[in-house]
């Protein structure tokens, strides 16, 4: 069976801010796995706070968790194409505007250029979606994605269906079983979950 001992893995956090506390738990199981774990954030991770949590804290937790300050620009994941190249590439969370970005080949942050490198080598990205219009105008995105090549999705559905009608939300609980699949080539099923489940 594959292991994620030795695996190099970028993990990629965008701004997702409710979701950015529930992160933690998920990358340090990648730790404990026994990947090698690369940190990169989106400029808005980097340079703010939220009601959510405290920004430096939050770069601080990532540094404790994985050994390595998180990259937080463009020209510091362009080494993950030929140069320095992993594994696989997971974002997570990843926004709406993420996920249409990459949808569309526009590669304007560090986690969207470390996903261009990813692509670029042939290996797999890994995207943990966390948005509110994934029924609404996101949906094409979304499924453009699901039909491109070494793009996986962990498993997603609606959070909130009656609150937030068009929002869907990854299972963070999925993710290290995600990744074991993508490295394998596969796209976890169920990709797409009930409510609440």
């Amino acid at each position: 069976m594959m292991t994620l001992y030795g695996r190099k893995i970028g993990f990629g956090i965008t701004a997702s801010f409710c979701t950015l506390p529930e992160i933690l738990a998920p990358l340090q199981g990648l730790v404990d796995a026994g990947a090698d774990v690369y940190p990169v954030v989106s400029h808005e991770v980097f340079a703010n706070s939220s009601r959510f949590h405290d920004g430096d804290e939050f770069l601080e937790n990532i540094f404790e968790i994985t050994g390595k300050k998180a990259i937080a620009t463009i020209a510091g994941a362009e080494p993950f194409g030929p140069k320095s190249p992993l594994d696989c590439m997971v974002i997570a969370p990843a926004t709406g505007n993420t996920i249409a970005k990459m949808a569309h080949g526009i590669w304007d942050t560090p986690v969207l250029m470390a996903a261009k490198a990813t692509l670029r080598n042939g290996a797999p990205v890994l995207v943990a979606l966390f948005t509110n219009d994934a029924l609404g105008m996101n949906g094409e995105n979304i499924m453009k994605l699901y039909n491109t090549k070494n793009v996986y999705f962990v498993p997603f559905g609606q959070d909130d269906p009656i609150a937030k009608p068009t929002s869907m939300a990854a299972d963070l609980g999925q993710l290290t079983e995600s990744l074991l699949y993508t490295l394998d080539g596969r796209q976890i099923q169920p990709a797409i979950i009930g409510a609440g489940q």
